[in-house]
């Protein structure tokens, strides 16, 4: 779990670091946003790669080289005194990230062959994820309140050297069948090649696509990105030792999970910008502040993923993964409500319901992908299921970002009254239907009362965006609900432990004709 959590901390730290990094490093508007975006991007594309690789090197081997280049990536981070630099830098991290995130949930696959202690770990896994993700902003935020933005990056280098002293000594090595016999498994690098440059066209077009709008450039990127996918895809099917076993992943079990969590991404990510800049710019918080009220619905994973955990072993898993799907729809349908004027604890409740609905779905998704991996190939599946997870949310920030940025738009086009439109300079009067924090710039800059006609038509207009956002997120959970219900009933009532022996961990509760129907499958 230590380098599950500083990895996941990696992608939301440098959020509120970015403008003190700005005034030291000067970068230019392009080199600012590919120093917040190459570390995602280089994680997402490198984890197939990386899980394929630990399943044939040993995961144990990879997780400690993955520690090694993530520590030094830190300090060359902390120091770097260029924007390229930091921006090649922020690659080896994500370089280093991408060894260590798959290895972790393989490693508990070999580790736990009993699928109730399975369950549990797995749930920790994925508590501990998405802690590392919320406390990021938050470390961040004390971090610079008494240091230089490097710190940011230094805070990894403990845990790292931890986990190099513990990890020889703690966890055993752990590889396929054919690598623990001592046969060569070729590795494919023109595949890993092929899933690198599909991965990464795809998510760069996806983001650019929600930051920008449509433009010819990022559309392009989308479809390269598609069609270097299909390439990968064909390939894997001729090749005797592929990266992705493609069977597995037309299987009920493994391919409805990752199906499931690709939906729980989707909805998880896109919504979190809506969150952050409404407890930021709407509620009027300081970004350290919104970052601490950012915890409060994250603690909803504290009840809702154990709570998942205790209701799978006594029914079937796909209920409690529709039933937190519904949970979830019920949060985002909440957020439709939430007002300009409404009040703080309003927003958060609401919040706290959906997430903790989503990590209980995803929790089980992810168990159940896990046990129904062979034991030989959990790096490789652990690497599909993190994927997934990277696609949903590049999806679920474009077209619930998109949603959310035309509805502003149009209702700041519509709402923002002739005479405050007409006395706005060009430039200015573009930022304000663009974005809120164009609106928030400008109106610091106009007279007070204009400037605050400003402002008060765009945080409605924001919020109205929001709330159409989340009808499309409840929509989207209502639909995986409807999935789990219907496509993964039954998919978990039976396991394989590490020796090929089966497990009967997930019959608790279950009924006779259960059971025959997970022996049958």
């Amino acid at each position: 779990m230590l380098p599950l959590l500083l990895v996941s901390m990696d992608i939301s730290i440098l959020y509120f670091a970015i403008p003190y990094v700005s005034q030291d490093l000067e970068p230019s508007a392009t080199q600012q946003l590919w120093i917040l975006d190459m570390y995602g991007f280089v994680l997402a594309g490198l984890l197939i790669t990386m899980g394929a690789l630990g399943d044939r090197i040993g995961r144990r081997k990879l997780v400690l080289v993955g520690a090694a280049v993530f520590g030094a990536a830190s300090v060359a981070a902390a120091y770097a005194h260029s924007a390229d630099s930091l921006i090649g830098v922020r690659a080896l991290l994500g370089l280093g990230g991408a060894a260590l995130m798959p290895s972790t949930l393989a490693l508990i696959r070999n580790l736990f062959h009993d699928a109730r202690q399975r369950g549990r770990a797995v749930t920790i896994w994925t508590g501990v994820m998405t802690t590392g993700i919320s406390l990021g902003p938050v470390v961040s935020g004390l971090l610079l309140e008494h240091f230089w933005w490097g710190s940011v990056f230094l805070i990894n280098l403990p845990a790292m050297l931890l986990l190099l002293v513990l990890v020889p000594f703690l966890v055993p090595e752990s590889r396929s069948a054919a690598g623990a016999a001592g046969a060569r498994e070729p590795f494919d690098l023109a595949s890993a090649v092929l899933s690198l440059a599909a991965l990464l066209t795809f998510i760069y077009g996806v983001k650019e696509w929600a930051r920008h709008g449509f433009a010819p450039v990022p559309a392009l990127a989308v479809a390269v990105g598609l069609l270097l996918g299909h390439v990968f895809v064909r390939r894997q099917k001729r090749l005797a030792h592929p990266m992705i076993d493609l069977g597995l992943l037309g299987r009920r079990a493994f391919g409805g999970p990752v199906f499931a969590n690709v939906l729980a991404m989707f909805a998880t990510v896109g919504m979190a910008v809506f969150l952050t800049q409404y407890l930021q710019s709407v509620q009027g918080l300081s970004p350290f502040e919104a970052a601490l009220w950012s915890l409060v619905p994250a603690s909803g994973v504290l009840v809702a993923a154990p709570t998942a955990a205790i209701l799978a072993q006594r029914t079937d898993r796909a209920y409690v993964m529709g039933g937190g799907f519904v949970f979830a729809a019920a949060g985002f349908f909440w957020m439709t409500q939430v007002r300009t004027d409404s009040a703080l604890w309003f927003c958060l409740v609401a919040g706290g319901i959906y997430v903790g609905g989503l990590v209980a779905a995803m929790t089980l998704a992810n168990e159940l992908a896990l046990g129904a991996a062979p034991p030989d190939r959990a790096g490789s599946a652990a690497a599909v299921l993190e994927s997934g997870q990277e696609l949903g949310g590049a999806l679920g920030m474009a077209v619930l970002g998109s949603v959310g940025a035309a509805i502003y738009s149009r209702d700041m086009a519509d709402a923002l009254p002739a005479d405050v439109a007409a006395a706005l300079p060009d430039g200015v009067a573009d930022a304000v239907r663009e974005t809120l924090g164009g609106a928030a710039a400008a109106a610091a800059r106009l007279p007070a009362e204009t400037g605050a006609d400003v402002l008060a038509t765009a945080r409605d207009a924001f919020t109205h965006g929001m709330g159409l956002a989340s009808i499309g997120a409840g929509v989207v959970m209502l639909g995986a609900a409807i999935f789990s219900f219907v496509a993964l009933r039954g998919t978990g009532e039976r396991t394989t432990g590490g020796d090929g022996s089966e497990e009967r961990g997930g019959f608790e509760g279950g009924d006779l004709a259960r059971a025959q129907t997970g022996i049958l499958e």
